[in-house]
């Protein structure tokens, strides 16, 4: 039997968590239950999906688009990720990094993978920089198969920390290396082409092998890599079946496989949402490839899957992608929850790395609610003080037709910035919220760059986009723009943004297996925490 817990139980735990002091929670964290050791139980499977950026005010976001959009797509039903929450068992965990308060995706992940505390923008490593086993790695070790899922890029920080070892994140093109020449993974789709290919490749005329599949595919071949390394090549010598596009995707037939369906990242949500994507296969596609590869494994299979996304909506203050990629993700835990249930030897966990944009609802004094003659037989006149967001607001947000960093490089063209009439124009073509000129003329000024460092790869600018509080949490400067779109547009949307950055927001657990094993997800939690209990589920 499984333990049930109704969805507002995140918000009540939130609440209780907010009265305790940090010491004691951590405390309380490592008290949390343990499994039966003695229980003959055995865990065959384990799959740990990421919403990267997701915190509690993003899942809440879903679920209340989800139940109460008056044209939610989802008919009023919940979300899967509700549904596995009221299956299984809900947690809370903290995720900061080994001696600071906030953490990165790659910090984050590599505390989950390893299980041992880790340093910010690290990948596979402990705070003093050694290698430290991952749980795919260990997974591998006992037999089972292996499997890496994102629809960022397969060398981007939550994929990298569960098989690479590097001092930074940014090694994308050694963490490439290092994921085809330890062979750990057996099954890997995602984006990031770029940094498997040599620089300056180019297609013969008359290709063979891997290389008919990839001119078929008609993706960029823009490399990134400083050298003549051809890991596509690497990859096949060494039995890894390749395929670029959702058809190819659909006749692999092996055992190990490689995916890389983009040059970088994959669609977005907004662009997933409305179908636009030609022969690209969505983030669900590739996590039931993934799970239907593994599975023919008799020992089972570790199967990390990222919706990466979300975390990039955040970053970009942009609430209608938001909603999008949470969709997205969504239905990539639909379809292991669909999977996995009723199955005893298998546990799902969803969680997240961190929170991203300190998102939320607020209410406000802005188009406040006009007087309202109730039917119930009285002469009172209702009339909130206040603008407590309409649920409206959620079919608006699902509207959005672009994201705002395509509405920006829409309005923009080829020159450095757009007209504030061309801006406007462009938000207000594909956005149900509008802006008028003057909203333009503030997200198109600039003013000095306060935090200059020259060379630096966020902060190298010398003029930036003005954001007139919070400036110092605002760091990826080219962004800027788009956070300014979001901030115009955010009291239309009663919607608040604290950060361009992340939070250390404790973020949601939810567990879905057999109730001797799940239980011990109960409470809250560290991520290191999680990572050691996932790894003695993996040994048990």
């Amino acid at each position: 039997m499984l333990v049930r817990k109704p969805v507002w139980a995140l918000s009540c735990a939130l609440i209780f968590i907010s009265s305790l002091s940090a010491c004691s929670l951590l405390k309380n964290s490592e008290n949390t239950a343990q499994p039966d050791t003695n229980n003959s139980q055995k865990i065959k499977n384990i799959i740990l999906m990421i919403g990267d950026g997701m915190g509690p005010q993003q899942v809440g976001l879903l679920e209340e688009y989800a139940t109460r959009a008056p044209n939610s797509i989802y008919r009023g039903d919940n979300s899967a990720i509700a549904k596995l929450a009221n299956l299984g068992v809900t947690g809370l965990s903290l995720h900061g990094p080994a001696d600071k308060l906030v953490v990165d995706s790659a910090c984050s992940a590599t505390q989950l993978a390893t299980g041992v505390a880790s340093g910010s923008e690290m990948i596979g490593l402990n705070r003093a920089g050694h290698k430290v086993p991952t749980i795919l790695e260990k997974a591998k070790g006992l037999g089972k198969s292996t499997g890496l899922v994102s629809d960022t890029r397969l060398t981007h920080a939550t994929p990298a920390a569960f098989a690479a070892h590097l001092i930074h994140r940014s090694m994308e093109n050694e963490i490439a290396e290092q994921m085809i020449q330890s062979g750990v993974v057996d099954v890997m789709l995602s984006g990031g082409l770029r940094h498997f290919v040599p620089k300056n490749y180019a297609l013969p005329d008359n290709p063979e092998g891997f290389e008919a599949n990839l001119k078929a595919s008609a993706l960029s071949l823009k490399s990134k890599r400083r050298d003549d390394k051809n890991l596509l090549a690497e990859a096949s010598s060494k039995g890894y079946e390749l395929a670029f596009n959702k058809s190819q995707l659909q006749q692999a037939q092996g055992t190990k496989l490689l995916g890389l369906f983009a040059n970088s990242a994959m669609a977005n949500g907004v662009d997933t949402s409305y179908g636009r994507v030609s022969n690209q296969p969505s983030l669900s596609d590739i996590t039931q490839t993934a799970i239907n590869t593994l599975s023919k494994n008799d020992k089972g299979f570790f199967l990390m899957v990222e919706g990466g996304q979300i975390d990039w909506a955040g970053h970009n203050n942009d609430a209608g992608t938001l909603l999008h990629e949470m969709i997205k993700f969504d239905n990539a835990v639909n379809a292991v929850l669909e999977w996995a249930k009723g199955r005893d030897d298998t546990i799902v966990i969803v969680t997240a790395d961190h929170e991203t944009g300190g998102f939320g609802f607020s209410y406000s004094g802005a188009d406040l609610p006009k007087a309202e003659q109730l039917n119930n037989h009285q002469k009172d006149v209702y009339k909130p003080n206040f603008n407590f967001g309409g649920l409206s607001i959620l079919d608006k947000l699902y509207a959005q037709q672009k994201s705002y960093s395509d509405i920006w490089y829409e309005a923009k063209g080829n020159g450095f910035k757009p007209t504030p009439e061309k801006l406007v124009k462009t938000v207000n073509k594909y956005s149900e919220f509008e802006i008028n000129k003057d909203d333009a003329m503030q997200i198109l000024a600039e003013h000095k760059n306060a935090f200059y460092q020259r060379g630096h790869k966020s902060l190298g600018l010398k003029t930036a986009s003005k954001i007139n509080d919070f400036a110092p949490f605002y760091v990826y400067l080219t962004e800027r723009p788009l956070n300014l779109i979001g901030r115009a547009l955010s009291s239309k949307q009663n919607i608040v943004w604290s950060t361009g950055t992340h939070t250390h927001t404790p973020v949601g657990v939810f567990v879905l297996g057999p109730e001797a094993l799940s239980k011990q997800f109960n409470g809250l939690h560290t991520h290191v925490e999680l990572g050691k209990k996932m790894q003695r589920l993996l040994m048990h």
